[in-house]
């Protein structure tokens, strides 16, 4: 595959941050019972007051962020957890893993899977539920983007593109178009009636890591790989003209592993937030670009995933220390702060 690359090492000692970054005084973070035993990939919001994760442990974990209690834990994949995705308003849980298959997984019942997706060759880096809960969009490693009915677990369609080593997938709500992320790249824009590629984005320099729909449709996010300050960005498009690229958010050292969009306070400014292999989460100015705060969560590692739970709370995945709740202050200067750990 030439250069592409989607294995990181995993030795935290690589992801210090410099000098220049603020960090957070935080009086005490409350250390509730570790979710998991390993290193986490990704964690989603389910509700209001459940979040679950999944990682190393291959382990889909379901906890009670506001309590600090762990409700259940599914054990089903015989390889790491790389992508979760959630049916709003539904008990359902997809969970994409390392060997190759997507299990289905329902809070309101046992432990076992409901529906197995199998049929990629290579490891699945994306999942997506549409927005009427029937479809399952999953993509892979094997350059394959797949359709399949939930109700059966058929694979309805699937679509093979040269090179494209998918690393995240997103469901434009209330749409039929699906949003991917690829290692050549690129981002495609595809259609989920006729399964073929309606749009492609300019390939920016480095792999996009992650992509993220605004809440009103309008636009997109997508983060960058990349080191020493070079890459490591986030992008902001506007989804109505594809392509069209509107503001960048530049200043993590690291690979930018994340980046999602803040739900909005009513009087406060559109805000972005963005997770690095740094150790870092910044908070940006949507419109402007600025750099607002910088959290930097010492000891870390690579902080992989960030899950926005309402305007005030931020979910955050780490290699070497769990989850961490942190707490937004949208207020006149926004500022970001560690209130626990799970």
């Amino acid at each position: 595959m030439g250069k592409l690359q989607s294995k990181f090492r995993r030795r935290s000692d690589l992801y210090k941050v410099k000098e220049g970054a603020d960090t957070a005084l935080v009086p005490q973070v409350v250390q509730y019972e570790p979710a998991h035993t390993d290193a986490i990939n990704c964690v989603v919001s389910l509700t209001s007051d459940l979040c679950v994760s999944g990682g190393h442990d291959q382990a889909v974990v379901v906890y009670d962020w506001r309590a600090g209690k762990l409700c259940k834990s599914f054990q089903g994949h015989s390889r790491e957890i790389t992508k979760l995705c959630c049916l709003k308003g539904s008990s359902f849980i997809f969970s994409a893993s390392r060997d190759k298959t997507v299990l289905m997984w329902d809070l309101g019942r046992d432990t076992e899977p409901v529906q197995e997706f199998c049929g990629h060759e290579l490891v699945v880096n994306g999942v997506a539920v549409s927005p009427d809960g029937t479809k399952l969009c999953t993509g892979s490693r094997d350059n394959s983007m797949s359709l399949w009915d939930i109700e059966s677990g058929e694979c309805l369609q699937r679509n093979t593109i040269s090179r494209n080593l998918v690393t995240h997938v997103c469901w434009v709500p209330g749409s039929t178009s699906i949003v991917q992320t690829s290692e050549d790249k690129t981002i495609r824009v595809w259609d989920s009636r006729t399964w073929q590629v309606t749009n492609t984005f300019p390939a920016k320099q480095y792999i996009q890591t992650h992509c993220d729909i605004s809440s009103n449709c309008y636009h997109l996010l997508s983060s960058s790989n990349g080191f020493g300050g070079q890459g490591c960005e986030a992008t902001l498009w506007d989804l109505r003209q594809p392509g069209c690229k509107v503001a960048e958010y530049r200043g993590h050292l690291q690979t930018t592993a994340c980046c999602v969009f803040v739900p909005p306070r009513p009087g406060c400014p559109a805000l972005v937030a963005s997770s690095s292999y740094d150790s870092s989460v910044k908070i940006w100015d949507q419109n402007t670009a600025a750099c607002l705060y910088t959290l930097t969560l010492d000891g870390s590692g690579p902080l992989v995933s960030l899950a926005p739970c309402d305007s005030s709370s931020l979910l955050c995945a780490s290699f070497n220390t769990g989850l961490h709740q942190l707490h937004l202050d949208q207020g006149a200067v926004p500022s970001l702060a560690e209130v626990a750990r799970f």
